[in-house]
């Protein structure tokens, strides 16, 4: 049976981190399952979770008033859902929704904090590994706001 250390390192998203981290996120780390068509989070809700998509896809959307929800992006395998687990005020900015049953790594944001907080290399990690999905996010939303409300 595999551990989650070891689940967690296979993952590209944590290459080459050090192995006395991924014990520590390991540490705040358990498999989820989700159907179709489920929340993984909604937007508004505290961000006290994220999650590694193994096996499945999620749709990232925004809701606008008197139109139906708006689809930014859809996250597949390897891919991080909920990245506002890492600034404050910790609110989640998007609805993430399973598209088909989903399985994932879900990360307990507080724990993870508080271990960032204690060991800010580990912090410095997380945040060289997070900005770049952040700005592909706002990237994609940005490319999604002119599809929808752009000039013909």
């Amino acid at each position: 049976m595999e551990t989650m250390d070891r689940i967690l390192a296979s993952q590209a998203f944590f290459a080459d981190f050090p192995a006395e981290f991924v014990e520590l996120l390991a540490g705040c780390a358990r498999n989820q399952h989700f159907k179709a068509g489920e929340y993984l989070i909604r937007e508004g809700d505290p961000a006290d979770r994220f999650f590694l998509v193994r096996q499945g896809k999620v749709a990232l959307e925004i809701t606008a008033p008197a139109r139906a929800p708006v689809i930014v992006t859809t996250l597949g395998e390897g891919e991080i859902v909920g990245v506002s687990w890492l600034i404050p005020p910790y609110r989640a900015e998007f609805d993430a929704r399973a598209v088909e049953p989903v399985r994932a790594i879900g990360i307990d944001a507080k724990c993870l904090r508080g271990k960032c907080e204690a060991d800010h290399h580990l912090g410095y990690e997380m945040m060289k590994r997070f900005l770049p999905v952040m700005v592909k996010r706002l990237h994609a939303t940005r490319l999604q706001i002119l599809d929808v409300y752009g000039q013909p």
